[in-house]
């Protein structure tokens, strides 16, 4: 069996040309698993690939922290506040059954992707699995479970199916991400040496003592500066897949909405993300009362850094359309009903 090459810019590596990535160096920077999972997942085994660091970034942010790591983070905290009642849960639902049977075809399609060397195959299908796990998520929507009494062998159904979710992510990514599955096992308490054996859902009786475990794998910002004559956004030019992975948007439901004092243009608004509740101040006040928005659901970007707006903390963006000729302006609403957190794509 021999491996691919690796190319850069479309042609061979060189030291006399000098442009020789340096493993080492980019695992001491990104960290190992975060090059361990780009090499696996961008190179079919035997053939040559081509490698960018701009295309490294991409899919750390994109698959490691935004999908895997705001997982793990969404389902700890859940299990941690949702404190389990002491009445028992409930039997398995239709939902996870069909989390149980994915995990199952998951399991049995890693096996046959590592005995055809195929590594990129077999972490499509963990990746696969993860947005399982996420619209699994979604559906039940533990937060509001947690807030009727009465749902408490329901809510530590979902509890318990999102910890063996977890804890079966910690033997799948091994392999793959020794260190950050090392970490989601911990976070469970559960301190054994994974095996393949224990890749299967129904395997816990009561859920565990949970740690919160957040930023596994922190987004790298770009802060290098642009060139001279770089075409932006603003220019209207174009962006590549890599920039727009960056943006996280989800669904929000605004649940409260009020002027800003002493703005004619700021509305405060807080939403609800499912599991957890933000302050986004935004430049509508123009266009619509506060009471027309309570109850709606939005689209915000949700990972836009903090910033204070007539001395309010702002975490996030509502987005809006309007017009250039008369400035009507519309918030982006549904046309169908989705839960709050619900990633949009």
């Amino acid at each position: 069996v021999v491996h691919g090459y690796w190319n850069i810019g479309g042609g061979k590596m060189s030291k006399s040309v000098g442009n020789v990535v340096e493993a080492f160096a980019l695992a001491d920077k990104y960290g190992n698993d975060a090059f361990r999972y780009f090499v696996l997942r961008e190179m079919t085994f035997g053939l040559d690939s081509d490698f960018s660091e701009e295309a490294f970034v991409g899919r750390l942010n994109a698959d490691l922290a935004n999908d895997l790591g705001n997982l793990v983070s969404r389902a700890t905290t859940l299990i941690a506040n949702a404190a389990p009642a002491t009445a028992p849960a409930f039997a398995p639902g239709a939902g996870d059954d069909e989390l149980r049977a994915k995990a199952d075809q998951t399991r049995q399609g890693i096996e046959r992707a590592m005995g055809d060397f195929a590594f990129q195959r077999a972490l499509a299908e963990i990746w696969e699995f993860i947005g399982a796990v996420n619209r699994y998520v979604d559906a039940t929507q533990p937060w509001a479970l947690a807030k009727d009494a009465a749902k408490a062998g329901q809510l530590n159904r979902v509890l318990l199916t999102l910890a063996d979710a977890l804890r079966f992510l910690g033997v799948i990514l091994d392999p793959f991400l020794p260190d950050a599955a090392l970490k989601v096992r911990a976070t469970i308490s559960d301190h054994r040496p994974p095996r393949l054996a224990d890749a299967v859902l129904g395997r816990l009786d009561e859920i565990p003592r949970v740690q919160k475990l957040s930023g596994l794998f922190p987004r790298i910002e770009d802060r290098k500066p642009q060139p001279a004559g770089a075409v932006t956004a603003t220019d209207g030019g174009t962006i590549s897949i890599d920039d727009f992975s960056k943006v996280q948007l989800r669904v929000a439901e605004v649940i409260a909405a009020e002027a800003v004092a002493k703005s004619k243009k700021l509305l405060k608004l807080t939403v609800s993300l499912g599991s957890e509740q933000r302050t986004i101040v935004a430049g509508i006040a123009q266009h619509y009362a506060p009471g027309d928005l309570v109850g709606k659901k939005v689209v915000v970007v949700a990972n836009l850094q903090a910033a204070k707006l007539m001395g309010i903390p702002s975490q996030g963006m509502v987005l809006a359309g309007s017009t250039d000729d008369d400035g009507a302006l519309a918030v982006l609403t549904l046309d169908r009903d989705l839960p709050p957190g619900t990633r949009v794509r």
